[in-house]
């Protein structure tokens, strides 16, 4: 999840909706933060092939075994693993996966699997997020170098169909949400939520949308985990 002006398991939408929103507060309400700057490098790095495997916990693993599989490297992400099958799966940090307050939060680590449309363009933000960060940019900066990038067409539009899972029950999504409730998410640009039915009363469909780059998610709460297992029992976390 992009951080833009961008738990329990039996959750409902509205309390999906309170969570999601809170891990895309604007730059102004994130006035403090429990980690005020980043940490050595090597405290984001995982090994290699643990990092490799937790990146495969989002999806199914009819959907994992011939996926891409991205790393995070001292400079940005790195092809770790050649896929076939047009998926392309990763951990994100908290620059692109957790609440504000734990942008810099080092333990961060949520695995997604994106498809190949959301791969060409939802993950060419995310990319350009971890080396700004990784670069050593702070929020504020990181978000105003993401908006002028889109207002320059330097970052492409969400492709049509492009989706994500957040399937896995490991991986740890910080401080303030510890672990996201498996769900799947969609990618557009200028989509107004209301359009598709979402954040209205009943409807299973949330939405969060950001001006500022163009990006609309929607999210639909699954009921598994890639394993298969019942979504609603608790998960495990991994704190690393």
């Amino acid at each position: 999840m992009l951080k833009k002006n961008v738990r329990s398991l039996a959750i409902d939408a509205i309390a999906l909706l309170a969570m999601l929103g809170a891990a895309q507060q604007a730059t102004a309400q994130a006035t403090k933060t429990a980690y005020p700057k980043m940490a050595p490098i090597a405290q984001y790095l995982m090994d290699r092939n643990a990092e490799i495997a937790l990146a495969r916990t989002a999806v199914p693993a009819s959907i994992a075994h011939d996926a891409t599989v991205m790393v995070l490297g001292r400079h940005g992400y790195e092809t770790a693993v050649q896929g076939k099958n047009g998926f392309l799966c990763y951990v994100g940090r908290g620059w692109t996966s957790a609440a504000d307050p734990d942008f810099e939060n080092p333990k961060v680590r949520v695995p997604m699997c994106l498809n190949a449309p959301a791969a060409n363009s939802y993950f060419v933000m995310m990319k350009k997020v971890a080396e700004l960060a990784l670069a050593g940019q702070s929020l504020e900066q990181v978000n105003a170098a993401i908006a002028a990038a889109v207002a320059k067409h330097e970052l492409p539009p969400m492709a049509p169909g492009s989706l994500g899972y957040m399937l896995g029950k490991e991986g740890y999504g910080g401080d303030v949400a510890p672990h996201w409730p498996s769900h799947i998410m969609f990618f557009r640009s200028d989509v107004d939520p209301a359009s598709w039915g979402a954040n209205l009363p009943g409807s299973p469909m949330i939405a969060i949308a950001d001006p500022a780059t163009h990006l609309t998610q929607f999210v639909v709460e699954a009921k598994k985990w890639a394993d298969g297992t019942d979504a609603t029992a608790p998960a495990h976390h991994v704190h690393k």
